[in-house]
């Protein structure tokens, strides 16, 4: 049986001040060739974001929501249009440039978690400060804090498959936390857990906004999206609809 949403949830939630913009986009599109035929992901769409922002893309299968979030993640580059992230202008990034940007700028955290299975969860957390170039002493403090604060402070040296599916997606958030990003994009950060468990995932990115994070989910699911302040709806490649939560 699900468990109803929390009341806290939709009746009272702090939504903070705005802050500077990091996410610029202007009449981006997206095409796809696939034999014979053109796929229009995205068609000429546009889209503000700043940080102390905590922001839900939501639609349907074929709606376009995971080519943006590609886009917005760097993961991929428009055919047309307009992307600055932080003022830099990344629709003609090489892909090394992009990279950068990945592991500087953007935590990611995935459904499927993405953890070395055969790694401690501390070694997973500094995976990004390791590409970074950092110190061992640094990084290993700084995963070891990051660590702390997504509550496995006694889980640092468990692998993988020796924690539950909710330890290892807090795993993931803490890796996704520990380069200190402009944005943290979640793409459907619930989908390989439990309802019970995923209301706790939510729960840890409720906080993380509450201190002062940036957070981007891309869902499918109504109970995931309530937690945003913000919610956009993509159909056919475009959106639909823009809409501020209730405070």
């Amino acid at each position: 049986m699900i468990p109803p949403p929390a009341p806290a949830a939709s009746t009272h939630r702090t939504i903070r001040p705005r802050g500077s913009l990091v996410i610029d986009i202007k009449e981006v599109t997206k095409l796809y060739r696939m034999g014979a035929e053109t796929v229009h992901a995205l068609r000429g769409v546009a889209l503000q974001v700043h940080s102390n922002e905590y922001l839900a893309i939501m639609g349907p299968s074929g709606s376009g929501k995971s080519t943006l979030m590609n886009m917005l993640g760097c993961l991929d580059t428009p055919t047309s249009g307009h992307y600055q992230f932080n003022g830099r202008d990344v629709s003609s990034m090489s892909d090394d440039e992009l990279a950068a940007i990945r592991n500087r700028e953007i935590g990611f955290v995935f459904q499927t978690f993405n953890l070395l299975p055969r790694s401690t969860s501390l070694h997973n957390v500094e995976l990004p400060l390791i590409y970074a170039g950092l110190p061992p002493h640094e990084r290993r403090e700084r995963a070891r804090q990051a660590m702390q604060n997504v509550g496995l402070g006694d889980r640092m040296l468990h692998k993988p498959n020796e924690l539950s599916g909710g330890q290892r997606q807090r795993v993931a958030v803490a890796r996704a936390l520990v380069n200190h990003p402009s944005i943290i994009l979640a793409d459907e950060p619930t989908g390989n857990l439990d309802s019970k468990t995923g209301e706790e995932i939510m729960q840890l990115f409720d906080q993380l906004y509450e201190q002062g994070n940036t957070i981007i989910v891309v869902t499918h699911e109504e109970d995931i999206a309530r937690h945003a302040r913000r919610t956009i709806r993509l159909h056919d490649g475009l959106i639909a609809s823009d809409r501020m939560a209730d405070a």
